[in-house]
């Protein structure tokens, strides 16, 4: 239970830093406070384990026929509907949220790799002749 939890808080910091990363990169994505950042990172985490996947499924002809880059579309949905619900996160219209999803995905991936060991969800803390750095 300890270490469900322990993940969760990693992916929800990941999600975190990348949006943080991404406001710093993209004008037209602001967040007011800290409490409106983590509180949206949260929330995208939860839309994009809930309620992306019933979009994918209804939306599975016209994937296959755009061959998956409908998905990109979905994932800038789940950002644009994460704004619309937590006050203080802002994004300037659905073009921002596109690239910022992208971003995001790719942020995350590239961090989890540093994280994460491939091929099992253990985390991976770096050794140096048998001392923790």
């Amino acid at each position: 239970m300890l270490y469900h939890l322990s993940q969760f808080i990693i992916h929800w910091g990941v999600t975190a830093l990348a949006l943080w990363v991404a406001s710093q990169v993209f004008h037209g994505l602001t967040f007011t406070s800290r409490q409106s950042l983590f509180v949206a990172a949260l929330l995208l985490g939860f839309a994009n384990a809930i309620i992306r996947p019933v979009f994918i499924f209804f939306t599975l002809p016209l994937t296959l026929i755009t061959f998956g880059f409908f998905l990109l579309v979905i994932n800038a949905l789940m950002v644009m509907l994460v704004a619309a619900l937590v006050p203080g996160f802002k994004v300037s219209g659905f073009w921002t949220a596109f690239f910022v999803s992208i971003f995001v995905a790719i942020f995350s991936f590239f961090i989890g790799l540093f994280l994460f060991q491939s091929g099992s969800d253990s985390l991976v803390m770096p050794m140096h002749q048998g001392v923790l750095i």
